[in-house]
């Protein structure tokens, strides 16, 4: 049996029903045990999700909780979702499809990377010991997310990963017309790919059955959300943009739908689509009680805000930062898609984006650090203080956080964290690089710098996170123009521009450093791009916009 989800956006439902229903899911899921005191509201309930039909064995009460879990389930509002499954299995206690869902719901976020906590891989594993499958595809479905629970006490999770990657390309071949299979195994590529593989093979595969199933079904949440998400990567980004203007309109009501979009426009450098899309979502997220996703949503927001010179704005939203956290508690099971260390992750990242992206080395270098579960996140706090300290010539306060980088990448390794481990190697070679830089050794300075700019090419950024802190070859292009050698830091500039169009930095790195290499032409498109994409920014703003109008117009009154 197939039905189209509760608040689907096509129009094709009554209010009334839309109504009755929605009341209905609420009543059950009143009655069940909540993992949060934001979902005593019943979180999403009645939502407009978008459309999605999904063959199952479940009775017709449970129908409609089902369908809906089902949705949330593809806009990874992981909360909503396992309490609609549980009030599928309240209305039939013998829906599988239920159990199923509450498996692969504990799962989390599959895109975060880092291993996934004891008591939600428990949750998962409890769930499909409980399921009683009624048919061999149902029997598949369950077998096949069984996978990623199968001896985690031991078994490596990219292992695990790859094992339900494997059961869901059987799942999609041995049912051809059954869509929602062929989008979980496509999102089963995408989760399973190697960062480290440049050629983006799993990725591409994924984003080609994904694309033929948008033609076909362009109201799917799933299969607008996993588009973006697959191709969430720079060479890749342009093929997602249609998907990220359509996700919000397809499921309007889901806090993480309408952030989801601003990873690509991130990633295209559109700044001002990337704040509404974040303002959006972090209002979302107030209403949903979602603190986690309303923190990551803040961090994208304040990266876009930085990058086009709205320098105040961002300040509004360091401020409220304590207000937010004052809601957190990292107790609790997240209602949505970002996980309990996306909110550490969050709260270390903003200010030190807030310094370091408008050089106020002083204030990076006095940040305060944060201890917490999750050392990568006390990491970045770590690298803005050293990275001020650098700059201002504090030596020793740099190589102490150059030691503390070193503690944390010991910490991460003993937990086999290895990409968080990788990204916090880099940082501490940012780190001793500018410190040799301080102590007269640029010879050593750079040799660190190229060997940050080469580790940090051979990874990727994680979704967490719109941007690194600062970019190697930002950084590295900076050094260079210290040194006096303009050639050089252009095209560390123009490197950084192909991977993060229009950040603001290497914009203004690579105006001044083709001055300076007297390639007039090139310092006046750069000089303009910077002032097109700051266009609306603070006035009079950062004192190098100045610069920039200088450079764009030479002749003009008062340069």
């Amino acid at each position: 049996m197939a039905h189209r989800v509760p608040g689907a956006v096509d129009g094709n439902s009554t209010l009334h029903k839309q109504l009755v229903l929605s009341i209905w899911i609420a009543s059950l899921l009143c009655l069940l045990p909540l993992t949060s005191a934001a979902q005593q509201h019943s979180p999403l309930a009645g939502a407009k999700l978008g459309t999605v039909d999904f063959e199952n064995s479940c009775s017709p009460n449970a129908q409609g909780a089902f369908e809906h879990a089902v949705a949330l389930l593809h806009s990874f509002e992981f909360g909503p979702a396992i309490a609609g499954f549980r009030a599928a299995l309240a209305a039939d206690p013998g829906c599988a499809m239920a159990d199923w869902g509450i498996a692969l719901g504990s799962w989390g976020n599959p895109f975060a990377p880092g291993l996934k906590p004891r008591k939600l891989l428990n949750r998962g594993r409890e769930a499909i010991e409980a399921a009683k499958p009624k048919t061999q595809r149902e029997r598949d479905y369950i077998a096949a997310v069984a996978r990623l629970y199968d001896r985690f006490e031991t078994a490596p999770e990219e292992s695990r990963l790859q094992a339900y990657c494997d059961a869901m390309s059987k799942v999609a071949a041995r049912y051809p017309e059954d869509s929602e299979a062929s989008i979980f195994y496509a999102l089963s590529l995408a989760i399973s790919a190697d960062p480290a593989d440049k050629t983006y093979s799993k990725q591409l595969k994924a984003g080609a059955i994904l694309e033929a199933l948008f033609r076909k079904e362009p109201r799917h949440p799933g299969v607008a959300h996993y588009i973006i998400h697959t191709y969430d990567f720079p060479p890749l980004a342009p093929r997602a943009l249609a998907a990220a203007r359509a996700y919000a309109k397809i499921a309007p009501d889901s806090p993480h739908a309408l952030h989801m979009p601003s990873h690509i426009f991130t990633r295209l450098g559109l700044w001002d689509e990337s704040v509404n899309a974040n303002l959006a979502s972090t209002a979302a997220s107030r209403r949903e009680g979602s603190v986690t996703e309303e923190l990551h949503a803040s961090d994208y927001l304040v990266y876009a805000y930085l990058q086009s010179g709205h320098d105040a704005a961002a300040a509004r939203v360091l401020e409220a930062i304590p207000g937010i956290e004052s809601r957190f508690n990292p107790n609790a099971i997240p209602i949505g898609a970002a996980p309990v260390p996306a909110a550490y992750f969050a709260m270390a990242a903003i200010p030190a984006r807030y310094a370091l992206e408008r050089g106020d080395w002083s204030a990076a270098s006095r940040l305060k650090v944060r201890s917490t579960n999750y050392p990568y996140t006390d990491a970045i706090t770590w690298f803005a203080r050293g990275m001020g300290a650098a700059y201002l010539g504090e030596i020793a306060a740099a190589q102490d956080a150059a030691q503390q980088l070193a503690a944390i990448h010991r910490r991460l390794n003993d937990a086999n964290e290895s990409y968080w481990a990788l990204q916090v190697v880099i940082q501490r070679i940012d780190v001793l690089a500018w410190t040799a830089l301080a102590d007269k050794h640029s010879d050593d300075a750079l040799t660190q710098m190229r060997k940050a700019v080469d580790l940090e090419n051979g990874t990727e950024k994680s979704v967490v996170t719109p941007g690194t802190i600062a970019p190697a070859s930002e950084l590295m292009g900076e050094m260079l123009l210290k040194l006096n050698r303009p050639g050089d830091a252009l095209r560390e500039f123009e490197a950084t521009l192909l991977k993060e169009p229009n950040r603001f930095r290497s914009l203004y790195g690579a105006a001044m450093a083709a001055k300076l290499a007297g390639n007039t032409q090139s310092a006046r498109r750069y000089a303009t791009a910077l002032l097109k994409v700051c266009v609306l920014a603070d006035h009079p703003g950062r004192p190098e916009l100045a610069e920039m109008r200088a450079i764009a117009n030479p002749g003009a009154p008062g340069q």
